[in-house]
């Protein structure tokens, strides 16, 4: 990653938020979706990249035979931790930077990443590296978000922490939004070696209980809590209140409804014939 980038840091109390709150909010939907395009029968060898809290382990081991391997793999320990929690065996645990994935060539059927792959400075170059891990004939699933503005929840929250930060806004705000043109990415994921690529746009409704809960999941179970901190403690409440009425305003206090939006692709290593 580029030193000018701080990467991005799911530690302490932000995994258990993040996957309480955040998780059922704008992942759990995604991660059934992504486990659905998967040609469950001809797997054998899995890795997951970036694997947060579980979400998608736990549906991919359900789905997947129970002879298959599956190796799930996160940067943050943490993380790992809590998913270790949600999916109880069956999974080899790695901590892995997706970047230098330490396994040979041609080794893989599926690799799968969901939500992980904005973070990386050096996409082509990091998508070349599951494309070297995969055999031929492997499937390669990811899922990246849509434009900010077509994900109402998140918009909202980035609004308010852009108001409090100014012109010191963390350099990874714009991060996970980052990879939001479909034909880029379609170019890319050519650009590594894959063929028979597909980049689906799924719509679909993020839900919470209240929009207090959700306020308190964005703010608490988002890396920029940490930046929050540092900056000024006394910003975290005003922050949360400041979310939350924006939300029940624009997508109901109890229940909130709102719309987001995210590209699911799929490419192989090669076209079978």
């Amino acid at each position: 990653m580029d030193e000018s980038v701080t990467p991005l840091k799911f530690t302490g109390s932000i995994p258990k938020n993040y996957d309480a709150i955040l998780g059922p909010m704008f992942f759990e939907d995604y991660a059934i979706d992504l486990v659905s395009r998967i040609d469950s029968g001809r797997i054998r060898n899995a890795l997951e990249l970036c694997c947060g809290t579980g979400r998608v382990t736990r549906h991919l081991r359900k789905t997947l035979p129970p002879s298959a391997k599956l190796i799930a793999s996160d940067i943050s320990p943490d993380m790992i931790a809590v998913a270790k929690q949600n999916v109880s065996d069956g999974v080899d645990w790695k901590i892995i930077d997706a970047k230098q994935i330490p396994l040979d060539d041609n080794q893989l059927d599926l690799v799968i990443c969901s939500f992980g792959y904005m973070f990386m400075q050096d996409v082509v170059a990091a998508f070349s590296e599951a494309f070297r891990v995969l055999r031929p004939g492997g499937q390669f699933l990811i899922s990246t978000w849509d434009k900010l503005e077509q994900n109402g929840v998140s918009n909202v929250h980035r609004k308010v922490i852009k108001k409090y930060f100014g012109d010191t806004l963390p350099s990874t705000y714009r991060l996970p939004f980052s990879m939001d043109d479909p034909a880029l990415l379609e170019k890319q994921l050519q650009q590594a070696g894959f063929s028979a690529v597909k980049v689906s746009h799924v719509k679909k409704n993020t839900y919470c209980v209240t929009a207090k809960e959700a306020a308190r999941g964005l703010v608490e179970g988002s890396s920029i809590y940490g930046d929050i901190i540092k900056t000024n403690h006394a910003w975290l409440d005003e922050i949360k209140v400041e979310v939350e009425r924006e939300l029940s305003s624009l997508y109901g206090s109890s229940p909130l409804v709102a719309p987001m939006s995210a590209f699911l692709s799929e490419a192989s290593k090669f076209d079978e014939e």
